[in-house]
């Protein structure tokens, strides 16, 4: 970091409006104060830390010259906000990121009026500020639409769709792509900003559109030779040819570092009486901290970490995360069945994919921030004789839903879909949580729905999705670590739709899926306590159920309860589904339903989300006793009156 004079500026910079009162040779001292907030602020919470640092500049940059909140900014996923948020009017509690009752680490509406559109997926900033420039021009009001997008994000295909229906927003319309990979640019100097200045000037801008004019009542085929004439000279020097089909006036490549090369370009973009623009701005990842720099992911997502060393603080030791058992076994599974192959939507190490990627490079594909596309491209594989795992976090599978139903279910094509992330994510909050996947997956005609109890669990479901071949088949599994059981040297292979009895009682049945088997064996000590024996089923399969086994469970035990950590719509409406049908809720049977909330969850420590969620041992015990009605006092106390 940079050494800072005595007199601070950031402490008088409470939001963009103090911004632009100082100089423009005053903004270098603010993006170093602004870089070292950021990086102590993170350091306290950790968070995402080296894409914010990348475009502390831009950010700077982008307040200075547009009028924010007027001008509508969006950041494309926004874990590159926390610069931004500084800057905003929310200094006072940046050290509150991502904690229960703090500021979300994504843009969030209800923060602030500088957050005019939440974003914690990728590929939505321009469509989204086309929305805002579109309504201003029709309601021939001020203001425009400016997307900050990475170059990531721009190998999803919402990016393109959005550029393509961006033309009628005429000038209101900036997205300044933030290229941090130097993966479409040349390295940047002295000459491509002289350009950048020069082709996104007014006078340039004017003769330009003076010569479109003069061209038009040329000959049709000389005003296209003019055309492509500038086309291909402009597109040799900044690379921005694809853009300019899109319909986007180019302006770049230009050092997103450099206040002096971008403070003048946005300024003239500002400015321009043409558009759609498109800046290019390239930047890098972790920029100004040296530990950032030189690591391999440049910091991106950190934990709690010493300022001065980089060091960050670590999790003590413990049982294996759910994605890398995932990624070993099928890896090793790989190993003498040549037809398994893995797609992952740019998270190798989200997802394990990365450890099978090690084992087997050949049968590794990551597809980018291009979801539908990955499934897609695993019902392609699938339905030529491989054996495809398609490894999506539950949220990010969100978006390939159409895909999942006309492209795999429909045609029942054997694609595995391995679903990290499911259920509650603790920082991440709502954005990430995978609270839907049970429901929109056991719905469909075809599917195969499994959750392991545990990592021992996870281990037979990845060898049982290999070895069917008949239809879609999905496993969906938390974020973290497991529980501590041994892994299997060999897994085993389930039969589809048969789930197991882990504890047997007379009174009470908890039907269990998923990891809360772990909270319902709790629930069961206490109730054996009290004199109502508990029996505790680890279904395994949302779908299809375990018919016999529920059946059983339904009519010998006097409360049943489900549990699982899914939305309604999933393991409990499809159990009730089956005793309705088969008339046991008329024969007096007590049957409760225990699922997330209906509410979007925010960010929090896991163990408070799951007692909010109510969905903790406790909890089950509260929900059989008052099926019992038992009443308060005698559920506080423990004692039957």
């Amino acid at each position: 970091m940079a050494n800072l004079p005595d007199t601070p500026l950031l402490d008088g910079v409470d939001t963009p409006q103090d911004l632009r009162k100082l100089q423009p040779g005053q903004l270098r001292q603010l993006a170093d104060e602004l870089r070292a907030e950021t990086i102590s602020a993170v350091g306290t919470t950790g968070g995402h830390l080296g894409s914010g640092l990348g475009v502390v500049e831009l950010t700077v940059a982008i307040h200075y010259v547009f009028d924010t909140p007027r001008d509508r900014l969006v950041w494309d996923v926004g874990h590159q906000c926390y610069p931004h948020k500084i800057l905003t009017g929310r200094r006072d509690r940046i050290r509150t990121l991502r904690q229960g009752g703090g500021l979300s680490g994504f843009t969030k509406r209800s923060e602030s009026e500088y957050d005019p559109f939440g974003a914690a997926h990728s590929s939505t900033s321009i469509s989204a500020a086309l929305g805002f420039a579109v309504a201003n021009k029709l309601a021939d009001q001020p203001g425009r639409g400016i997307a900050v997008i990475g170059d990531g994000a721009m190998s999803a295909g919402m990016a393109y769709e959005a550029m393509n229906n961006a033309e009628q927003a005429g000038n209101r319309l900036i997205v300044i792509l933030n290229d941090n990979d130097m993966s479409i640019a040349p390295p940047v100097g002295g000459l491509s900003a002289y350009l950048a200045r020069v082709v996104s000037s007014s006078e340039y801008l004017g003769l330009r559109n003076l010569a479109s004019k003069v061209a038009r009542k040329l000959s049709r085929r000389v005003h296209q030779s003019l055309g492509k004439a500038e086309e291909f000279t402009r597109g040799m020097v900044t690379g921005g040819t694809l853009f300019e089909e899109l319909g986007f006036y180019y302006v770049g490549p230009i050092d997103g570092h450099n206040l002096d090369h971008l403070i003048p370009v946005l300024e003239n973009v500002r400015d321009a009486k043409e558009g759609p623009v498109l800046v290019h701005v390239v930047t890098q990842k972790g920029k100004g901290y040296a530990p950032a720099e030189n690591s391999a992911d440049k910091y991106h997502g950190v934990q709690k970490f010493d300022v001065i060393t980089g060091a960050q603080a670590k999790a003590p030791p413990g049982p294996p995360a759910y994605q890398n058992v995932f990624g070993e076994t099928l890896a090793k599974l790989a190993d003498t069945d040549p037809r398994i192959c893995a797609i992952t939507a740019a998270m190798p190490s989200g997802t394990g994919v990365d450890k099978f990627a090690k084992a087997h490079p050949d049968r590794a594909f990551d597809v980018g921030i291009a979801e539908q596309h990955a499934v897609t491209f695993a019902a392609g594989l699938a339905a030529q004789g491989m054996r495809p795992f398609c490894a999506i976090y539950s949220t990010f599978l969100q978006r390939a839903y159409d895909q999942v139903v006309h492209d795999v279910a429909i045609q029942n094509l054997p694609v595995r879909f391995a679903i990290d992330r499911a259920g509650l994510v603790g920082a991440d909050g709502a954005t990430h949580a995978g609270s839907f996947d049970v429901t929109y997956l056991a719905t469909l005609p075809n599917f195969v729905v499994m959750a392991p109890a545990d990592e021992a669990e996870l281990a037979h479901m990845t060898r049982t999705a290999v070895e069917h071949d008949s239809g879609p088949i999905a496993l969906r599994y938390p974020r973290g670590g497991g529980v501590g059981v041994a892994l299997p040297d060999t897994p085993q292979l389930l039969e589809i739709g048969k789930g197991r009895v882990v504890r047997e009682g007379k009174k009470v049945a908890i039907l269990s899926l998923g990891t809360r088997l772990a909270e319902a064996l709790k629930a069961a000590d206490t109730l054996d306590a009290k004199g109502l024996f508990t029996t505790v089923a680890d279904l395994r399969f949302a779908k299809p159920l375990d018919e016999a086994l529920i059946r059983r469970l339904l009519t010998t035990h006097e409360v049943a309860v489900t549990i699982e950590e899914n939305a309604v719509g999933g393991l409990g409406a499809h159990v009730l589904t089956l005793a309705s049908d088969e008339g046991l809720i008329d024969a007096g049977l007590k049957l409760r339903t225990m699922r997330l909330p209906d509410i979007f969850q925010d960010q929090d420590k896991p163990d408070a989300q799951y007692d909010e969620a109510r969905l903790n041992a406790e909890h089950i015990v509260e929900t059989v006793l008052k099926a019992l009605r038992w009443n308060e006092s005698e559920i506080a106390g423990g004692v039957r009156a």
